[in-house]
């Protein structure tokens, strides 16, 4: 699988990223009104159910990641790429499920997998055949020989700091500024402080997250991405207390940004030189970049990684894999790592089917053509209505991304939010469904996608750009 970054040649950056500066971000917040009133107007069942809702739901919601102004959208359906709200609107849908949707609605493999092993009890909270099989074919994929199976991204990285620490008997990980992780009390820890809560870049502060203890946060210490010599500088300042570091090796909760050719093997390199461990979180990125996930694409093996959403094939799920050094802390239980879904008959049936019928080679070929035709008409979009930004990509997922520069969480502080807002507003409403928070997210691509799903998203792209164009005064 191959990288795909391109940058749109492009205006000269000034505020906003453009020449025009505040005038073009005032026309596009002119443009973000009207895209608001056009998308309330053809919403009104999902409206409707949100107000509902609200009787039973806290805020109307099943999870605060369901809402984006200027409503929360219901769906009624979903098969091959598309989705259907509850007003009726057919969606090509790049949303993905944050990534979940790597094998489309209702693929017929998914769906005979589970319609078997439900006939045949659905949990049993005792292991399955299929927990080898999906076990056997991770640890293929990613390099790593022993696993275990978690429900959640959440408890894959909370496993991998739990391990962390126990087999160094040190209290401290390194994460990365602007990194989400999920939400457990170790992870929520500078997953989106304000420039004035971060302090330096040079030394960022560790800013606790919502209900998290202060003094839970500060075991938790914080660098900028793809800095190695802040890393080295952590685990000079607490020597002898870092038991590892957790990294998303592509970037992806605040758009979509790689690391430079090198680090992630130096970075392992100089963690166990100080003794402690490398873990990756795939959680994103595992099976979507390629069918090794970031593991693979980069060419390095960190000692633990986790997994979730995509490995599933529509089903809760989650798994952490990782050298005997570690998982063998479970197998002797040093380490209790324990779940009553663990392993859930349901899960690891979906789960096979996904990883030996569904994410095949050829099916990563029809995603790289996919991809690269999106690729290709983006960057001309961006180039012919000049504006600023790049294209970046890999495997099923990718973003436009309407800056010159991203490459590290201060500088996404630094990009403008409304365009990510207009943008995703003129996909939404031109039957394209994306992630909310424009800015932050990525499009995910489905092996049931087609070039009509894709020439879609280019069209709704370009209609944004002429928008723009029409609204900036002479």
């Amino acid at each position: 699988m191959s990288l795909s970054v391109q940058t749109a040649e492009g205006l000269s950056e000034g505020e906003g990223g453009s020449p025009e500066g505040a005038p073009l971000l005032d026309c596009m917040d002119q443009l973000i009104i009207e895209q608001e009133k056009v998308m309330l107007a053809r919403t009104q069942k999902s409206q409707a159910m949100r107000a509902e809702a609200r009787t039973v739901l806290a805020g109307g919601i099943a999870s605060s990641w369901q809402d984006a102004p200027p409503c929360a959208v219901w769906i009624e359906r979903g098969e091959g790429s598309k989705l259907w709200d509850v007003d009726g609107t057919e969606y090509s849908d790049f949303h993905g499920g944050y990534g979940v949707g790597l094998v489309g609605h209702a693929h017929p493999a998914i769906v005979a997998a589970v319609q078997d092993r439900v006939t045949k009890g659905t949990h049993f909270a005792q292991p399955t055949q299929d927990s080898i099989v999906v076990a056997r074919e991770l640890a293929k994929r990613f390099g790593l020989p022993l696993g275990r199976y978690n429900n959640s991204g959440t408890e894959a990285t909370m496993d991998a700091f739990h391990l962390m620490r126990v087999a160094t008997g040190r209290s401290k990980v390194i994460k990365v500024e602007g990194s989400y992780h999920g939400h457990h009390d170790a992870a929520q820890v500078s997953v989106m402080p304000s420039l004035d809560e971060a302090g330096s870049i040079e030394a960022p502060r560790s800013v606790a997250g919502q209900g998290v203890p202060d003094p839970m946060a500060q075991l938790t210490v914080i660098v900028p991405f793809a800095d190695l010599a802040a890393v080295e500088r952590a685990l000079i300042t607490h020597k002898d207390d870092i038991a590892g570091m957790i990294v998303e090796p592509v970037m992806m909760n605040i758009g979509l940004i790689p690391p430079p050719p090198g680090y992630m093997s130096d970075l392992k390199d100089l963690l166990h030189r100080h003794g402690a461990w490398l873990a990756f979180d795939e959680v994103k990125t595992g099976l979507g970049l390629a069918p090794g996930g970031a593991t693979e694409l980069l060419g390095v093996t960190p000692d633990l990684v986790c997994t979730a959403k995509a490995m599933g094939g529509g089903l809760p799920c989650g798994a952490i894999g990782g050298v005997p050094e570690l998982m063998n802390l479970i197998a002797d239980r040093t380490y209790e790592q324990v779940g009553t879904f663990n392993g859930n008959p349901l899960t690891m049936a979906a789960a096979r089917a996904t990883l030996l019928e569904v994410l095949t080679p050829d099916a990563y070929r029809r995603l790289d053509t996919l991809r690269d035709a999106q690729v290709k008409g983006c960057e001309d979009v961006l180039r012919r209505y000049q504006l600023p930004g790049f294209v970046r990509a890999f495997g099923a997922k990718g973003a436009v991304i309407f800056t010159d520069n991203l490459s590290n969480y201060r500088d996404f502080l630094d990009y403008d939010d409304q365009w990510g807002n207009a943008h995703w507003l003129y996909q939404h409403n031109k039957n394209v469904f994306l992630p909310p928070w424009g800015k932050c997210e990525q499009w995910t691509m489905s092996v049931q996608h087609t070039m009509e799903d894709v020439n879609r998203f280019v069209a709704n792209l370009e209609t944004f750009a002429r928008a723009l164009r029409d609204e900036v005064p002479a």
